[in-house]
């Protein structure tokens, strides 16, 4: 076994919360807005959909192979050449995916706050934090998920009440004023972000409460679709149709707070939900990376090739997205397609595979 660790099923969960949440907090309000305009609020309701049918996919594959993660099974479904292959497109896919995750955290610091601070700085020192947590094993990243995703959403709510007096409720209106289309089209980015509930194929054999896995991922994905909803809710209500031309809008948002001149310039709140959120998020995305590494290689435990992986993703952050645009162009073009095709799409056709493959083998010895 390369992971001995044990996580509950609810630890799981507090780990996927803040792996969607983080980087959708920031950025898909205003990707949302420009194809849903004001209905930018049903988007997430939309996207979840995916996010449901992804975890019911994933929890099956679990069942049918119940100790394994996508990396292993998939060679048993397919055979070992193309299962080899797949294995190696899944991690190709995951490596990089964090660097672009890890570069999204860095802009963000840049820009926002530290300006005269090298980016590479920024990020090594995060992945170097985030390499201690992984070669801790899945127990401490499951502590530390349950830790910190409350200091997550309180600035979120925080930002909620003292909003109060700034939003215009008047800003909703006209509901579906130009039909169905633009909240469909506002749900495919978030879409790709509800994907990311297939990371749980490489949690779930290490739950203690195995049979709560499915009602734990499933209560996550309400969770991060109704977070999505009061966020997209409050950047309307106080932006309005200027939604869409802002980068940061929730960072836009807390700049309007003013309680008593004693509450104000809450930027730093938000900054502190973005780090939490994006150290759970790539803590995970690189456990994943790592453990998939080592099942692939076939080594017996995965804390060899943490660093080496954590090299590749700092990387990979500079290599795929040589600017910051680049990473915007990356999250709205492609990311919603190759993220739903190798989430949600291929483990679907591996399901019908290996459903088939068991029923023909029933069939089989029924008839001997």
């Amino acid at each position: 076994m390369v992971e001995k660790g044990k996580i509950s099923s609810l630890q799981m969960a507090f780990m996927m919360y803040p792996t969607i949440v983080a980087t959708a907090v920031l950025g898909v309000p205003s990707i949302t807005a420009k194809y849903a305009k004001n209905d930018l609020w049903l988007s997430p309701i939309l996207a979840s959909l995916i996010g449901y049918a992804t975890v019911y996919i994933t929890y099956k594959l679990h069942k049918l192979y119940p100790k394994q993660t996508v990396i292993q099974f998939s060679e048993q479904i397919i055979g070992r050449i193309p299962g080899k292959i797949l294995g190696f497109l899944f991690l190709f896919f995951y490596i990089p995916i964090t660097g672009q995750i890890l570069r999204s955290y860095g802009e963000f610091i840049v820009d926002s706050f530290l300006v005269k601070t090298p980016i590479s700085v920024i990020m090594a020192s995060m992945v170097l934090l985030c390499a201690f947590i992984v070669r801790g094993g899945i127990e401490g990243l499951g502590r530390a998920a349950q830790l910190l995703v409350p200091v997550f959403i309180l600035p979120i709510l925080l930002l909620i009440v003292l909003l109060g007096p700034d939003l215009e409720f008047k800003n909703i209106l006209p509901i579906l004023g130009n039909g169905i289309m633009p909240p469909i089209k506002g749900s495919i980015v978030p879409g790709g972000w509800f994907s990311e509930f297939f990371l749980m194929i490489f949690l779930l054999p290490f739950l203690t409460d195995m049979k709560k896995g499915m009602k734990s991922g499933m209560m996550s994905v309400f969770a991060v679709m109704m977070t999505l909803i009061v966020v997209n809710l409050m950047v309307l209500f106080v932006l309005g149709s200027t939604t869409a031309t802002k980068i940061y809008p929730v960072m836009n948002v807390s700049r309007y707070i003013s309680l008593a001149d004693f509450f104000e310039h809450l930027e730093s709140a938000i900054m502190a939900v973005w780090i939490v959120g994006a150290f759970v998020k790539i803590s995970v995305f690189y456990y994943v990376s790592a453990l998939g590494t080592a099942q692939w290689l076939n080594l017996s435990d995965y804390r060899p090739v943490v660093w080496p992986i954590g090299i590749l993703i700092v990387e990979f952050s500079f290599w795929s997205y040589p600017s910051s645009m680049d990473v915007s162009r990356y999250d709205i073009i492609a990311f919603p397609f190759h993220g739903i095709l190798m989430q949600t799409i291929i483990p679907l056709l591996l399901l019908v595979i290996a459903v088939g493959k068991r029923n023909r083998q029933r069939k089989g010895s029924n008839s001997n």
